[in-house]
């Protein structure tokens, strides 16, 4: 990603960061009995920082189609609220058995295993309410009703569950590439498949139209996004990255760089990258403006966190 684009593309992923921030504190804040320990344990997970790249793909999607943030809001909040609950859970003793996230002590160490579970348990509840309640102004009840069934699915059995059932079962075994991809195809690229889903849903019928190629793109993005967090815990430092570094490793983890070797999975993530592009330019002959969704496909390679 040329230098001259990361000032601008970086002011903007912040500003939706205190956006999506805010309005979850504003979700937060209209719950009964928020200062209970559920409460400021569903907080926690959920406001303790965070990139917001669902959120922030649902908004840059949705600006392609010309839509107000007020269309899209309900979707990027319950989007996040999924990944909060994802994460949550992702750390406890039973599954990655982490005891830090983004820099932080996870849910679990801070709160207590069962205030833990419970607020991964709340998020997901908290995700459909949002989209079934809140406000979107110029979304039709048929596709709000389609996010719905789209966000359901996405974090489900036919998606990320599946997938981290999946990852759980390789654990200390020798899987094929082909295999690790339906893992994270499934455990990250669902969510991230969802965010883009949402946002076409939201713009109708026009959405509908073009959503095979921002699928495409979709899937090329999900699958950089996990094979470059495999660099990371090799390369990465604990500070920056926010977790243990080298915790895949000590767990036995099938990765990329693993199966791949580094050079070639970081290869693999620059492979992945220009798929994503290919899928842009096809849109872009739509006349689409894909300027931000190249830019974050360029950042999801070359982060350090």
């Amino acid at each position: 990603m040329s230098e001259q684009y990361k000032a601008p593309f970086e002011e903007k992923l912040l500003a939706c960061q205190q956006h999506t921030n805010d309005k979850l504190m504003a979700i937060f804040a209209s719950l009964p009995f928020l200062n209970s320990p559920l409460g400021t344990a569903m907080q926690y997970g959920a406001v303790l920082g965070g990139k917001r790249l669902r959120p922030f793909l649902v908004y840059s999607v949705g600006e392609m189609f010309g839509l107000p943030k007020k269309s899209l809001d309900a979707a990027a909040i319950a989007i996040e609220c999924i990944h909060a609950y994802s994460l949550i859970h992702d750390d406890l003793p039973a599954m990655d058995n982490d005891d830090l996230r983004r820099g932080q002590p996870t849910c679990h160490i801070k709160f207590g295993e069962s205030q833990a579970i419970l607020a991964g348990d709340a998020l997901q509840s908290l995700a459909f309410e949002i989209l079934a309640k809140q406000d979107m102004p110029n979304v039709a009840l048929s596709d709000r009703l389609a996010m719905i069934a789209e966000l359901a699915s996405a974090s489900g059995f036919a998606g990320m569950c599946g997938g981290q059932s999946l990852d759980l079962e390789a654990e200390g075994k020798q899987i094929d590439l082909a295999s690790l991809e339906q893992i994270h195809r499934h455990k990250t690229g669902a969510l991230i498949r969802s965010s883009v889903r949402l946002a076409a849903y939201s713009a109708g019928q026009r959405g509908r139209e073009v959503l095979p190629l921002l699928e495409r793109y979709a899937q090329a993005i999900g699958l950089a996004f996990q094979v470059h967090d495999d660099i990371l815990d090799i390369i990465g430092n604990t500070e920056v990255i926010g977790k243990r570094q080298g915790n895949d490793q000590q767990l036995g983890k099938n990765t990329y760089p693993a199966l791949l070797g580094l050079e070639q999975a970081q290869q693999k993530a620059r492979d992945l990258y220009e798929e994503a592009l290919i899928a842009l330019t096809e849109l872009e002959k739509r006349s689409y403006d894909t300027a931000t969704l190249k830019k974050l496909a360029g950042f999801i390679i070359e982060r350090n966190s």
